[in-house]
C-alpha cells in the first residue's frame, strides 16, 4: 500500500510539473520599423488557464483569454483599442516560440540570479 501511494504521489508531482514548464519569466526581441523591441513575459499556468503579464518599454498588460493545452498555449494582449491573438509552443525547457499575425518570436526563459 505504501509503494502505491508513492507512486501516485510521483506520478501527479511529474504530471504537475510537465503542465507548469511555461510558468515563469521569458524574454524576446522584435524588428519594429523603429528598431529591435524588448519584449518580456510573465507567464502563470493554473491547470489549463494561463494568465499573465507582457511588459515593453512602452508599458505592461495582462494577458488575457489564456489556454494552455500540454506544451501549445494561447492568448491575447489588448492594447491601443487593438487585441492581437497568439500562440505559442514551448520547445524546451529554455525556449518558446510564440506566434501572431505579426510573425514569430523566440522566447528565451529568464535565469533566476542565486
Amino acid at each position: 500500500m505504501k509503494h502505491l501511494i508513492a507512486v501516485l504521489l510521483l506520478f501527479g508531482c511529474l504530471s504537475t510539473y510537465a503542465q507548469t514548464g511555461i510558468d515563469g519569466d521569458w524574454k524576446g526581441t522584435r524588428e519594429t520599423p523603429n528598431g529591435t523591441m524588448e519584449i518580456n513575459y510573465t507567464f502563470k499556468v493554473e491547470g489549463t488557464t494561463l494568465t499573465g503579464i507582457w511588459k515593453t518599454q512602452f508599458g505592461e498588460r495582462k494577458i488575457e483569454n489564456g489556454k494552455v493545452d500540454g506544451k501549445k498555449f494561447s492568448y491575447t494582449v489588448s492594447f491601443n483599442e487593438m487585441t492581437i491573438n497568439n500562440t505559442g509552443e514551448l520547445v524546451s525547457d529554455d525556449e518558446i516560440v510564440t506566434k501572431n499575425e505579426r510573425g514569430e518570436m523566440k522566447l528565451a526563459r529568464v535565469k533566476k540570479e542565486n
